[in-house]
């Protein structure tokens, strides 16, 4: 194998690729490891941890085609500290020579037999997604999922494709994210599944800087995200996942049907007053809401350091109510909601608290309150 590439295609590459790759694994050592193919006119890289799998593509001078596995870490190490120019490498004898200018090196590499196959999904259905507006939504959700063995299937984050809509769900039993995205074309039947939430935090990081659209590709266990070369320039990335088994709970059941009071706030304005209160909730994280005909009335206590209370007011409609929740959760809430007004509804001391954009009906934030012991 021989090839010349530039060194910051080189070092984009290993960038992505050192995200899924396992920095130590005790039971199969070589997944810490990129394999290498130069063929054709392209040099291909490809880790896995064997829950993820990515393969990134690029243009290179390829002078002798070969493939070989070379320690990720140490590689990408390297390259990264080398200057911005081509760089030309070579194997020989399991080991690849690497020279860029005035620097070089020989790191020895391992059997690119050994290195386990990363799946391909020939046949499945597809569809186009804007990469812009995808991965935003994601944003919106990721964070909400908890690792539970009992409910495994909320560990992950629920999609569901139906018509011209994808609608991106998350839930830990306490809160719950629904994002709404319209899709360009509608998809013949629905499609169900649950991604874990590592993947979706690398589907955002990989993908989140790209332009235009990707194509998603689903089989019944795994589906493949995958961003072409645009006329042959730039990278090519596929991401691989495993999907988690079981059935979603029937979040829209538990979504609140009506309201019993409506606050139309400043949102930055609420944030900022949760974020003072936080300084004094104690261990539950309580935060006291009153709600009355013009005003928000924000209150917490910890016996051991004092009190806080503020008020700030609101465009109200409704009953008056006095409810409690943890801080955390609302400030949560409130961080993905990017409109200047937002409107929280309430449904009572003990009914779940509805968040969202006042202009925007495509995301909600669902949070149960804290109830009265």
């Amino acid at each position: 194998m021989k090839f010349i590439l530039l060194q910051s295609k080189f070092k984009e590459g290993l960038n992505i690729i050192e995200r899924i790759c396992p920095t130590r694994s005790l039971t199969l050592p070589i997944l810490s490891n990129v394999f290498i193919k130069a063929e054709k006119n392209f040099i291909n890289l490809v880790s896995t941890d064997l829950e993820i799998g990515v393969k990134w593509w690029s243009l290179a001078k390829i002078e002798k085609e070969g493939k070989i596995v070379i320690p990720t870490k140490l590689l990408s190490s390297f390259i990264g500290f080398l200057p911005e120019n081509k760089i030309d490498a070579e194997l020989k004898n399991k080991t690849l020579f690497i020279k860029s200018g005035n620097h070089q090196t020989q790191i020895k590499g391992f059997d690119p037999e050994e290195f386990p196959i990363v799946p391909e999904i020939k046949e499945g259905k597809s569809v186009l997604l804007n990469i812009h507006s995808f991965c935003q939504g994601l944003t919106q959700v990721v964070d909400i999922p908890v690792v539970s063995t009992a409910r495994p299937e909320i560990a992950g984050v629920y999609f569901c494709f139906q018509g011209d809509l994808l609608k991106i769900v998350a839930t830990d039993s306490f809160r719950l994210a629904e994002k709404k995205i319209n899709l360009n074309k509608k998809v013949d039947r629905d499609i169900l599944f649950i991604l874990p939430q590592r993947t979706v935090r690398e589907i955002i990081n990989i993908f989140s800087e790209k332009k235009g659209e990707f194509q998603l590709v689903f089989s019944p266990n795994q589906v493949l995200f995958e961003l072409e070369a645009v006329k042959h320039q730039g990278p090519k990335i596929q991401l691989l996942s495993r999907l988690i088994e079981g059935e979603y709970p029937d979040y829209e059941e538990i979504l609140p049907q009506k309201r019993e009071t409506e606050v139309i706030l400043d949102r930055n304005e609420f944030l900022k007053q949760l974020k003072i209160a936080s300084l004094f909730s104690g261990r539950i994280n309580e935060v006291k809401l009153t709600i009355t005909k013009d005003k928000v009335e924000v209150f917490s206590q910890n016996p051991e350091t004092g009190e806080y209370k503020s008020s700030l007011k609101a465009n109200i409609t409704g009953k008056e109510v006095k409810t409690s929740f943890n801080y955390k959760f609302l400030i949560d809430g409130i961080l993905k909601i990017r409109s200047s007004k937002l409107i929280f509804e309430l449904n009572g001391e003990e009914g779940p608290g509805l968040l969202k954009p006042l202009s925007d009906q495509s995301y909600i934030y669902v949070v149960m309150p804290i109830k009265a012991s």
